[in-house]
């Protein structure tokens, strides 16, 4: 018989936290307290900024004064940079919450000799210190305190000596440094000696720069592995981490009206399900926006937030075209019940999207999210890395339950599957809409391809578009309810 195994108690390693928007989430609570973390990356991709939002916040939010030594930036210069985000350092050092000391060092002085020690260092940072009786501390950067210094015994000792040091005084602590050509950093021995190992990225493709952050290693506690996209704007850096993937958010059973009566009418007289997602298909000119816009209107109406992502059009042009059929969007922007956020498609990669995106819900808290169009997101870039967005995207969404709606374009000829197979999957509503010309006479129609946990009519009715606003008309009969076929691939880039 086997033995039992005895049980352990389970004590997890205690944390500071960032303050940072996301971090503390992908790290699982901050930055191991009274242990060293390096954070490394290459020129422009954050480091200094996240030390420096760790120290603010700390001082701030949880009474934890820090102490920054920097080697690069003088106490005016890196005042002036910070000043933009809102961050005081001036403030807080009167307050005795911040202490930043520049040390220059000059590599004419730095002797290659196995004289080379940091006593001095220690004895200045020990000073800082007690001073303000820090609990934070932050070196910038690590490669300009041993710039000259090639005999790598010596290196490696005497950064132990410095990591020891900082893990003797029980200080949490941020480590800058700067990346390697093949190595995390430039002399690669930091990383293996640092506790904790987060590594910043950013990159280019095809024109479109994206910042990435990786923790590499985190010893003794469970942590997220993959690349986070993060942004840096006015309000300082956010994170945004990929949500659940254990699909747990909470269905909900109450329903609310799609702005079209008719509409509501053919899914059980109910309308779409709260906290789901709606795709709306169809060509140039059929009513994609309308649908949205009709969507948003009938939220607002109800008291309801709504925050409406646009990637073609500017929100004047929006709320003069919905003027045409009938709606006047301005009352509710007024109200401030709507909100209109316009991007260009190529202002940032698909993770910049995503988190600008994060950050303004976040901060919006709405009940109806619409994106239109999708199309141009997947016009720059691979169908994997569209659907990877959009599988984070709507499971956020859903976690929050947030109800949300995607228009797409498609093109005469194509599958409206063909359209949409990325991202149909994800969504828990499909709605239709097409041209056709039956007897010569064009006209607009819409269907309700599929709806998850209702009842739905998958029969095509006419769509008119008028200055009244959206109607349905009666059932069409001149062909058949249309099926469903599977066809792989996605569409191409509007001209």
């Amino acid at each position: 018989m086997p033995r039992a195994k005895p049980k352990v108690a389970r004590i997890p390693l205690p944390k500071a936290p960032t303050g940072i928007q996301g971090l503390d989430e992908v790290t699982g609570g901050g930055l191991p307290r009274g242990r060293v973390t390096l954070v490394c990356g290459s020129a422009g991709s954050g480091k200094s900024l996240l030390a420096m939002e760790f120290l603010v916040h700390g001082a701030v939010r949880y009474g934890e004064p820090g102490v920054c030594m920097d080697f690069e930036e003088t106490e005016e210069k890196l005042t002036a940079n910070v000043a933009s985000l809102g961050f005081d350092l001036r403030e807080l050092t009167k307050r005795k919450k911040l202490l930043v000391d520049y040390v220059f060092v000059d590599r004419s002085q730095i002797a290659e000799a196995g004289e080379f020690n940091l006593d001095g260092l220690f004895i200045r940072l020990d000073h800082a210190v007690k001073t303000i009786k820090a609990k934070r501390v932050v070196l910038d950067s690590i490669e300009a305190l041993f710039i000259g210094i090639p005999d790598e015994a010596i290196l490696r000792a005497e950064l132990q000596r410095l990591f020891r040091w900082l893990e003797e005084h029980k200080l949490t602590a941020i480590v800058n440094g700067e990346a390697g050509i093949h190595t995390l950093t430039r002399h690669g021995l930091e990383e293996y000696v640092a506790d904790c190992v987060i590594s910043l990225d950013h990159r280019v493709t095809e024109q479109i720069s994206t910042r990435r952050l990786r923790v590499v290693k985190y010893r003794g506690t469970s942590h997220g592995t993959d690349e986070y996209p993060f942004l840096i704007d006015e309000d300082g850096l956010s994170v945004v981490p990929i949500t659940s993937l254990a699909l747990t958010h909470k269905a909900l059973m109450d329903r609310i009206a799609t702005g079209i009566p008719a509409l509501d009418e053919m899914m059980e007289g109910k309308g779409f399900f709260r906290g789901s997602s709606v795709l709306v298909t169809g060509t140039a000119g059929t009513g994609k926006s309308s649908v949205a816009a009709n969507f948003c209107a009938a939220a607002c109406a109800r008291g309801e937030l709504c925050l409406y992502f646009t990637f073609e059009e500017s929100p004047s042009q929006i709320l003069r075209n919905m003027r045409s059929v009938g709606l006047d969007l301005d009352r509710w922007v007024k109200k401030d019940l709507l909100h209109f956020q316009a991007m260009r498609p190529t202002s940032t990669g698909l993770e910049g999207h995503l988190a600008a995106i994060h950050k303004l819900i976040a901060r919006l808290r709405p009940s109806i999210v619409v994106i239109d169009p999708i199309t141009n997101l997947i016009s720059s870039t691979g169908t994997y890395d569209v659907k990877s967005m959009l599988v984070r995207l709507v499971d956020f969404l859903k976690v929050e339950q947030i109800t949300s709606m995607f228009t797409n374009l498609t093109f005469a000829g194509d599958p409206q599957e063909r359209t949409a197979a990325a991202v149909s999957s994800l969504m828990d509503t499909w709605i239709v809409l097409r041209d056709s010309k039956p007897n010569g006479r064009p006209r607009r129609e819409l269907y309700v391809l599929k709806s998850r946990g209702m009842a739905h009519s998958r029969e095509a009715r006419e769509l008119i578009v008028s200055k009244k606003g959206l109607e349905l008309g009666l059932v069409l009969r001149d062909h058949p309810p249309a099926s469903r076929v599977e066809a792989p691939g996605v569409v191409a880039a509007p001209k």
